[in-house]
């Protein structure tokens, strides 16, 4: 079933499970919401010391937003839109606690930039990187912002300006994720991630986490609030929903 799921073991780990595996975990509306109300839910746990990010199934961690949704935008509901998925990354960002992103197959636009917004990235080596927006007629906007200072500005220019593709060996050496490791291996690696946290102190991570959010933020917010304005702007003309449609179309008949 579609849905955001939340589990809680006795150690303060709570798990959030993006499960939406038969789409490849595509955020729609719907599951940007639930995201953010999990988001909440979470900043407000007793307890808590850890979080882990998942997608379902081993296709996708998120295969990015909903292209059908977005390719029904206007000027005036393109912001809206992008808005919300914005809350999802900051909500990610804000969390008292460390977030891990456990990445295990495609993780394309909205998927990258949510990542981006994780404190540890751990990825299997079969995973697949990207931000292809420009290729159906949007610039990456909001957290797209946080990629330069995680890979520096010319490998961000060459993801963001050509829509190409990384594999998971590549971004480790981008500093795009901090550890790749086989897929069967990958939940030992999230797990042995989690108990060099839960060894520290819990406030201290707590602080530490917020002080380099505050480190981080020079620059950060002014160019997400920009890319919402560009994102809205690009949808004053058709070159979106033709480009969205054109694609959608080729990908049914591939099928």
């Amino acid at each position: 079933m579609t849905g955001i799921s939340l589990r809680f073991d006795e150690r303060g780990v709570a798990e959030v499970t993006i499960d939406h595996a038969g789409k490849l975990n595509i955020l729609d509306r719907a599951l940007m919401a639930e995201l953010v109300a999990a988001t909440e839910r979470l900043a407000a746990a007793e307890g808590l010391r850890a979080i882990v990010l998942r997608g379902a199934g081993d296709k996708a961690f998120i295969g990015g937003a909903d292209l059908r949704e977005m390719a029904a935008l206007d000027a005036a509901s393109a912001a809206p839109f992008i808005t919300a998925l914005h809350q999802v990354c900051d909500g990610l960002r804000r969390l008292p606690v460390p977030v891990v992103a456990r990445i295990d197959g495609y993780a394309l636009g909205a998927g990258l930039e949510i990542a981006a917004s994780c404190d540890l990235r751990i990825a299997s080596d079969r995973t697949v990187f990207g931000m292809p927006e420009v290729r159906v007629g949007i610039p990456s906007v909001i957290e797209a912002a946080l990629l330069p200072r995680l890979i520096g500005w010319g490998r961000a220019r060459r993801l963001l300006l050509t829509g190409e593709t990384i594999g998971a060996a590549e971004a480790e050496r981008w500093g795009l994720v901090e550890r790749v490791v086989p897929a069967a291996a990958l939940d030992d690696a999230v797990a042995e991630t989690l108990a060099q946290l839960l060894a520290a102190g819990p406030r201290a991570l707590a602080l530490q986490k917020a002080l380099m959010r505050d480190w981080e933020e020079g620059g950060v917010i002014g160019a997400i609030e920009r890319g919402i304005s560009s994102f809205a702007e690009a949808f004053t003309t058709d070159e979106p929903r033709r480009m969205m449609r054109a694609f959608l179309d080729a990908r049914e008949r591939r099928k």
